[in-house]
């Protein structure tokens, strides 16, 4: 009885140090991810501390339900104070059901800017920062705007091949070289940031800023799926870090990160899409102050896009 007494008590210390050997390695194991994401983090930081555009004017719509709305912009600065947007994007995220929704706005719509003439839409941009646009798009199509983001294209190739240093996989429809820096040939590749930013530029075929505008958002898509892939899980201490100095936001670091966690807590996530102005509510026209525009049916767009929205 007695034996049996001291080997159940030596069996019991044995599980007991086994025991707290894997504690201690998984708490090892976490105090060095945590040590490697700072590290890596700190370093994207180091590394766009220089090439930030300046911050901008903004001021935000009051938030209404679940729905908050945020305003994507690229912009080609080339090192000029003043430049025009050739994306403009707005990002829906409705905070219930997880869903993303992504409307892509055509920079020639012929647009009233509050103050000004009217020009194109992507002159708002250029006449007067983030918040002309914004009021120009509140103005036209009644849709608020609760925060924004701007990227230079330069910040936006260092940022690809931050996150995804092997490229990205796309289906280039057709050879591509026309004023984008990069020549491209038909077929399923990997491209890094230049070649994505140069794919995602195109638009000297007959589609024009249509096919463009199409591009951008099967782009949009592939960072998406690149974001939420358990591959690059590394890569996004540093990811983040380097989104601090190349983009400018109204974001904290801590919203930004909440929000990604968020999106990323609802797995598959899809994103539904639409261009404006929609098929059939538009034609071309020419002014000599503006050069060729598209003049929309504003009334009919804006219903098509609260309808979009879900907007109440």
């Amino acid at each position: 009885m007695e034996q049996l007494e001291r080997r159940q008590t030596r069996h019991k210390r044995k599980k007991f140090r086994t025991g707290r050997f894997i504690f201690l390695i998984i708490i090892a194991l976490l105090l060095g991810a945590v040590a490697y994401s700072v590290q890596q983090y700190r370093s994207g930081q180091n590394l766009a501390s220089e090439t930030k555009l300046p911050e901008q004017d903004f001021v935000a719509d009051v938030k209404k339900g679940e729905i908050e709305n945020f305003l994507i912009l690229g912009v080609d600065s080339r090192g000029e104070e003043k430049s025009r947007t050739d994306t403009m994007m707005l990002l829906s995220w409705n905070h219930d059901t997880n869903d993303i929704k992504l409307v892509s706005f055509m920079r020639d719509i012929y647009a009233d800017i509050p103050g000004y003439q009217s020009y194109k839409l992507n002159t708002a941009y250029y006449l007067g920062g983030v918040q002309l646009l914004k009021d120009t798009l509140n103005a036209m199509f009644e849709v608020p705007i609760h925060h924004y983001a701007v990227i230079d294209f330069k910040s936006f190739e260092a940022l690809i091949d931050i996150l995804a240093p092997n490229g990205i996989t796309m289906d280039v429809e057709k050879d591509m070289s026309a004023y984008i820096g990069v020549s491209l040939k038909q077929g399923t590749q990997q491209l890094n940031g230049k070649e994505l930013l140069g794919y995602a530029r195109f638009r000297q075929d007959a589609e024009g800023d249509f096919g463009r505008v199409a591009r951008q958002q099967k782009v949009m898509d592939a960072l998406k799926s690149e974001l939420l892939s358990p591959a690059n899980a590394k890569n996004l201490p540093k990811f983040i870090g380097a989104a601090q100095g190349y983009m400018t936001t109204d974001l904290t670091s801590a919203q930004e990160l909440k929000m990604a966690l968020f999106i990323a807590a609802g797995g598959g996530v899809e994103i539904e899409k639409m261009t404006i102005p929609v098929e059939g509510t538009y034609t071309f026209n020419s002014y000599q102050h503006a050069g060729s525009v598209l003049e929309i049916d504003q009334q009919q767009n804006q219903a098509l896009l609260h309808e979009f929205l879900q907007m109440k």
